[in-house]
């Protein structure tokens, strides 16, 4: 099931003259990731590049309807502290999501690493968009790498 499987993880600030582009490139790896096989696509449900991701699979889904957006949450009151808008999105993002789980009820200090070693364990490939060495995103690539996935970084496909 891993090499049917593909995990996203990614900054939360996208740079707004980037997004496009960065936008464009996901949505080519995920194309050629489902040619390749993987049907199963799963995604945090933070701000910035998993939100891209999601709203990017629901789209390839009128094409590809195969395909299945999990999202893969760290606690219930993740938007807790959110504005309303990226509330409304990661509303309307869950409601047409194929499964959402969580992978703890409150939040706790641990939780986000929780939910991202979930999403990394049960992966072949992993989609990031990262491009700083340092923070959660730096940790989920690497403790992808050392678990043996396939990394997609969009930041080095970018001009």
């Amino acid at each position: 099931m891993k090499n049917r499987t593909c995990c996203f993880t990614g900054h939360r600030d996208i740079e707004p003259d980037r997004y496009d582009c960065i936008n464009e490139c996901l949505k080519e790896t995920i194309i050629k990731l489902i040619e390749k096989g993987v049907r199963y696509f799963g995604t945090g449900g933070a701000l910035g590049f998993d939100t891209m991701a999601a709203l990017t699979l629901l789209d390839l889904k009128k094409e590809y309807p195969h395909i299945k957006l999990i999202l893969v949450l760290p606690c219930i009151t993740q938007t807790n502290h959110w504005q309303q808008k990226d509330i409304d999105i990661y509303e309307d993002i869950k409601s047409k999501c194929d499964k959402y789980v969580y992978t703890s009820e409150n939040y706790s200090k641990g939780c986000m690493f929780k939910r991202n070693r979930h999403l990394v364990d049960n992966s072949g490939y992993c989609i990031c968009y990262m491009i700083k060495n340092s923070g959660g995103t730096a940790y989920t690539v690497n403790y992808a790498k050392n678990k043996g996935l396939e990394i997609f970084n969009i930041s080095d496909y970018l001009i």
